[in-house]
């Protein structure tokens, strides 16, 4: 890990990040009198890191084709993609009446919860389950298979072949 940025102040991944020791940034979309700047801007910030791969944990921002075309980024959903992409997937999934949902990480493209599939595992819908409780428990897989992913894709390298993520 390289360096830790957000579109905020003061939120919980900077400070573990300074905690350990990590630089860290902030670059607020406010400050800037359009997204093709913020992405101009941010592109730039993330370009002085120099990371081999961005992580969008959290991030909760669409990124420009600017900063796509710079940087692979690598991105988590709580759902199996491409069922129920978007902000609500845990509500929209429960409201459909499944029984199995799960997580997903994938590349970033420029739609939302479009790019290419690297990895998904399931996560069942238990009786009682509410948007919280279920939520939680795909956050847990979630986090898990991100680390798994990333420390891969690190390691040993990718290929993308189409809309296939080939892990070396």
């Amino acid at each position: 890990m390289v360096a830790v940025g957000a579109d905020r102040a003061g939120i919980e991944g900077l400070a573990r990040a300074e905690r350990a020791g990590l630089p860290t940034f902030v670059v607020p979309v406010g400050d800037f009198p359009d997204r093709d700047d913020w992405d101009a801007a941010l592109t730039d910030v993330v370009a002085g890191h120099r990371p081999d791969i961005v992580v969008s944990a959290g991030f909760m921002k669409l990124l420009g084709k600017q900063f796509l075309d710079r940087f692979p980024v690598v991105n988590t959903h709580p759902a199996l993609l491409p069922a129920f992409p978007g902000a609500h997937a845990v509500r929209d999934a429960l409201d459909y009446g499944v029984v199995m949902t799960g997580c997903t990480v994938h590349l970033v493209d420029g739609g939302v919860d479009t790019g290419p599939i690297i990895a998904q595992r399931a996560v069942e819908v238990r009786d009682g389950d509410d948007e919280t409780l279920l939520h939680e428990r795909i956050k847990a897989v979630e986090r898990e298979l991100l680390v798994d992913v990333v420390g891969r894709m690190s390691r040993t390298g990718w290929q993308v072949s189409g809309r296939k993520v080939h892990l070396k």
